[in-house]
């Protein structure tokens, strides 16, 4: 399958981008590379690879939940703009 010019001037009018004559050319021919790949990608015989939702296996990703000492009260205030020494003070946003 390729590309027509035509076909990347309407996907461009429908992404809002505005394009001139070379980046149209250009954007051709990048494309029609991208499409020409994917279909080759579609070629390879994957009867024997199960689904999956990653490409990688992924396990452990979030670190242990361990509990540790938290930031003293004064050291979280202290950088505050406005602070009452419990809390910080902030500009009321409802009524």
């Amino acid at each position: 399958m390729s590309l027509s010019r035509e076909q990347v001037e309407m996907v461009s009018l429908l992404a809002r981008l505005s394009l001139t004559a070379a980046e149209l050319d250009r954007m051709t021919a990048q494309l029609a590379s991208i499409v020409t790949y994917v279909e080759q990608l579609g070629e390879v015989d994957t009867s024997a690879v199960e689904p999956m939702a990653h490409a990688v296996e992924l396990s452990g990703v979030f670190r242990a939940d361990e509990l540790r000492p938290s930031l003293p009260r004064e050291a979280a205030l202290a950088n505050a703009p406005q602070q009452d020494g419990e809390f910080y003070l902030v500009p009321a946003v409802l009524g």
